[in-house]
């Protein structure tokens, strides 16, 4: 069941923003080999759990990561936390990546690899186990990620769908 997301403005944000990784690619034509540049960057403001993540492709490397960082703006999401965890344990999918996350205690910080430590860095949670499963492509485990933390609900929600209060769950 995909949720339905509100857009939100990035320029009501302090957006900071992360490369996660720079490929270079080659399209074979018929006058040579044309060279350019991947860029995927994750940006977000860790103050108020907003996060997003973009991809941009360019002939120069600057180039490609200022597309990125564009593209990024365009799909933010705001995540559920709490004061500095994420309230449950949650799976995300996609494609043949799996990722766990698991709440921590304080002063755990962030376990967690390359991609997926951009996202938890970018979108505040500093206190975090990750497990990353599957695939080591980025796109798809960031993308995994994403679809972890939109899972996430606080306990407020998770009371009112069930129709209780906070206390008798």
């Amino acid at each position: 069941m995909p949720a339905i997301r509100k857009i939100l403005d990035p320029n009501q944000f302090q957006l900071k923003d992360q490369v996660v990784s720079i490929n270079r690619v080659t399209k074979v034509v018929k006058g040579g080999k044309n060279m350019s540049f991947a860029a995927l960057v994750v940006v977000g403001d860790p103050a108020t759990g907003v996060v997003g993540y973009g991809s941009g492709k360019a002939k120069e490397v600057p180039q490609a990561i200022r597309k990125g960082i564009e593209a990024a703006k365009k799909n933010l999401v705001q995540i559920k936390r709490g004061t500095s965890t994420i309230p449950h344990v949650v799976l995300g999918r996609f494609g043949s990546g799996q990722v766990l996350l698991k709440p921590a205690k304080a002063g755990t910080g962030i376990i967690a690899g390359g991609a997926v430590r951009a996202v938890m860095e970018s979108a505040g949670i500093t206190n975090v186990l990750t497990k990353s499963i599957g695939t080591t492509n980025a796109h798809n485990v960031i993308k995994a990620t994403f679809a972890a933390l939109v899972q996430l609900r606080d306990k407020q929600t998770v009371a009112d769908l069930r129709g209780k209060t906070i206390e008798e769950l």
